[in-house]
């Protein structure tokens, strides 16, 4: 149907490699062009080996299911008339053992704060719809053994005249 690509690149530089001392800084280049500073997380792989600037793998992950989420809820709010002014989810992925005893992220919760004006703003009821429809919707979410929930935040701002 569609593909999407990524171009991931390590460079060993003048690290021995074979003492396990060596940085795990990389990129990863996009097809659309961007470019984006990775690295292992700090907490899998002590610094100065990784880089706690860069994204991590597992932040890319929670990052994805987020904005994945995100787009269809714009997507179904723009549908249904809702004027969304601003979406911010400071969505956390949680590192564990999961059933088969392996580490991995067994959990994310996204926690999306929408910005809605009155005019055009849904009940909390139709919020609830519109979060359930975009985990429904997004193809990541639909693409992983992990739980994946979601703890919405409504905010509605004063009407603005002309609106």
């Amino acid at each position: 149907m569609a593909q999407h690509t990524a171009t991931i690149a390590w460079q060993r530089g003048s690290d021995d490699f074979l003492d396990k001392r060596y940085h795990r800084a990389h990129t990863w280049q996009f097809d659309g062009g961007a470019t984006v500073a990775a690295s292992s997380s700090p907490h899998v792989v002590p610094l100065p080996y990784s880089d706690a600037a860069a994204v991590d793998p597992e932040e890319a992950y929670v990052a994805a299911l987020s904005s994945c989420h995100m787009l269809w809820f714009m997507d179904f709010a723009s549908r249904a008339g809702f004027r969304l002014n601003s979406y911010i989810d400071a969505a956390v992925g949680t590192m564990a053992k999961n059933d088969d005893d392996q580490l991995a992220v067994t959990h994310v919760q996204l926690r999306p704060v929408t910005r809605f004006d009155a005019a055009h703003a849904p009940s909390a009821v139709q919020l609830d719809n519109l979060h359930h429809r975009a985990h429904a919707s997004c193809f990541l979410a639909n693409s992983v053994k992990t739980q994946i929930d979601c703890a919405p935040v409504l905010e509605i701002e004063p009407a603005v005249k002309g609106r």
